[in-house]
Formats: structure tokens, C-alpha cells, sequence
């Protein structure tokens, strides 16, 4: 069954086609989020959100303007972007505790890698993060974020070439520091 068909049966009453359309777009939508956030428990919570607010609105869908898909992305989107201007930022995402076992030092090195990534991405502008996340990580092509985003495509690799700049400039002056 189709968005279109299962949005149908749902607004003539049969709820429980909501769950295939949930069932459908879950994983995409927790993952959104929680690239955004980089938080498990609050991409649960704004999940659950999305989709009650996706369910609320399903009346408003107008499927002449955009695909549930892009409908359902811009909730989420704005969802994580009002959940990051809220949220205070945090001094260690995971301070390093633990021991470092010889046989784990890579992964450890991974994860602080990973973990250093993540908080010059929280650096970004919130739509130039969201643009970036959108591209790079969740693989959507340009014409889907500027649809989502509801701006140019123009506009969106403008902030996606802003974004990577950022970062590499980053990167380059991390290195630098290590180096010294």
C-alpha cells in the first residue's frame, strides 16, 4: 500500500494504516533526529512527536504540494531544530571514564574522533547543521532539503558549502593545535 492510499484509509477512519505509514518512515526519522541532537532518548521523544503531530495534521497534508516523505522530514526537522535552541549545551558529551584496555585503543580513538566531530558540528548555525546533516549523512539529494527546508536549492548547497568550509577549517586548525 502506498502513502497516498494508506493517508486515505486513515483520514476515512481506519487508524491503524497510520501504523504502516509509521512503520515506514520510523528508522529515517529517528535517525534524522538523532544525527541533529546526537541524543538516543530525546530522538525517541521527538520521534513519538513527530508522528503525533504527523497524525494530528494529516488532515492538512496536501499531497499536490509535496510527497509525505518531505511533509513528515519538515516535521521532523523543525522538531530537532527547536529541540537544539532549547537545549544548553553540554560541557563533556562522554567524559572518557573508562579505562583505556590496550586491545580497545582504536575504538576509543574512534569514539573520541567521533565525539570531537560532534561538537564542531554543534558549532554550525542550526540550518546550516540540518543542511549538512540532511546531505551528508542522511543522503538526501539537494532538491529534497530545499523542499524540506522550504528555500532554493541554491540556498541549501550555499549552506552545505558554507557548512563543509566550517568544518574543514576545523579539522585544519585542530590538526594544527595537535601538531605544536
Amino acid at each position: 500500500m502506498g502513502d497516498e492510499e494508506a493517508i486515505e484509509r486513515v483520514l476515512a477512519g481506519d487508524i491503524n494504516c497510520f501504523g504502516l505509514l509509521v512503520d515506514k518512515y520510523q528508522n529515517k526519522v529517528l535517525g534524522m533526529i538523532y544525527n541533529m541532537t546526537r541524543d538516543h532518548h530525546l530522538s525517541e521523544d521527538l520521534g513519538q512527536d513527530v508522528f503525533l503531530d504527523a497524525y494530528r495534521g494529516l488532515v492538512n497534508f496536501d499531497s499536490s504540494r509535496s510527497r509525505f516523505s518531505t511533509w513528515l522530514y519538515r516535521i521532523t526537522q523543525n522538531k530537532a531544530i527547536n529541540a537544539l535552541r532549547k537545549r544548553k549545551p553540554l560541557l563533556f558529551a562522554k567524559a572518557p571514564e573508562r579505562a583505556i584496555e590496550a586491545s580497545g585503543f582504536e575504538k576509543f580513538a574512534t569514539d573520541e574522533l567521533h565525539m570531537e566531530f560532534d561538537r564542531i558540528l554543534d558549532r554550525l548555525p542550526v540550518r546550516q547543521k540540518a543542511a549538512f546533516v540532511w546531505s551528508e549523512i542522511e543522503e538526501l539529494s539537494y532538491k529534497d532539503i530545499a523542499e524540506i527546508e522550504g528555500v532554493s536549492v541554491g540556498t541549501i548547497k550555499s549552506r552545505i558549502s558554507r557548512a563543509r568550509r566550517f568544518l574543514r577549517d576545523a579539522v585544519k586548525h585542530r590538526k594544527a593545535i595537535s601538531n605544536e
